[in-house]
């Protein structure tokens, strides 16, 4: 059976990934739903259908007044991850276990919103020579808008390393050769991107803050009372009042801002915005001194 399962192809196994996570999360997967999502015949889907039941055993029931199958009480997965930080993204992107997306039917028949954030992104132009640079491992000259008045000149000569998602925007890692470090560019600012023939220097291995990881160490704002405390700590699947969270040190800042932590000394911030304050503050703002709240 092991061996039958390693012979599947790459394309029936996201098909028979897609049935278990739509069998275990919605309770049912139909002959339709297998169709719909991966554009294939009913009896395409069909067969998918019987090729899971001989491989999974008794892991799903034909309900004959649903029309489909149903996870048994001794469903097990032999196919897809179903942890929650698998699936919600796939739900929330309305992604099969491949392709898409599927217009406005929810490939799952799960509701999903998010919030209408900016893109920020730059010309598709620019980002082509900008991902070259980083694959070719060559150096990249960029015309670049910065905010800060000391960085005045547009023009800079990078060489790239790694593409960065804070969850608002994306930034590429590079090393500077006009300042001689390592540092964050803003994707939507590079204005212009011409990938050089000229092999880049450095690499993420000497990029110190990229290698070395720090644990923010986190609690409840005291500012909260015992039960809201208590659900904070619920939020991060945490009992003991301490979450921590190892991160690249270069990223540091961007996770206490995107977790909106309370970084005043005094914890001063309205604790029903910043429901979290940081315990390790002295160890972590060498690294992220940006993202620290100055009085």
């Amino acid at each position: 059976m092991n061996k039958l399962i390693g012979d599947i192809k790459w394309g029936t196994r996201q098909r028979l990934q897609y049935i278990e996570v739509m069998a275990y999360y919605t309770g049912v997967v139909t002959r339709s739903d297998v169709a719909r999502a991966f554009g294939i015949s009913d009896a395409a889907a069909t067969k998918d259908l019987k090729l899971y039941g001989q491989l999974s055993g008794d892991s799903l029931h034909y309900r004959h007044n649903v029309f489909g199958f149903v996870p048994s009480e001794g469903f097990q997965p032999l196919f897809a991850d179903l942890s929650p930080a698998r699936v919600l993204p796939m739900i929330a992107a309305n992604l099969a276990a491949t392709s898409g997306p599927y217009g406005n039917r929810p490939i799952f028949g799960i509701a999903a919103d998010s919030l209408p954030l900016p893109q920020r992104l730059p010309d598709h132009r620019v980002l082509a020579q900008t991902l070259r640079a980083i694959k070719q491992r060559n150096k990249l000259q960029v015309s670049y808008h910065s905010l800060s008045d000391r960085d005045s000149s547009q023009q800079r000569l990078l060489e790239p390393h790694t593409l960065v998602n804070t969850g608002t925007r994306w930034h590429l890692r590079a090393y500077n050769e006009e300042t001689y470090d390592f540092r964050d560019f803003v994707l939507s600012r590079l204005a212009d991107a011409k990938m050089l023939s000229e092999p880049a220097e450095s690499s993420a291995q000497y990029d110190e803050d990229w290698i070395g990881i720090v644990t923010l160490q986190l609690t409840p704002h005291p500012g909260l009372n015992a039960r809201q405390q208590a659900s904070v700590l619920m939020d991060y699947q945490n009992q003991n009042r301490r979450i921590e969270m190892p991160v690249r040190r270069a990223l540091a800042g961007y996770l206490l801002h995107r977790l909106s932590v309370d970084t005043t000394t005094d914890h001063s911030m309205n604790p029903n915005t910043h429901q979290l304050i940081l315990l390790n503050r002295d160890e972590i703002e060498a690294f992220a001194d940006w993202a620290f709240f100055k009085p």
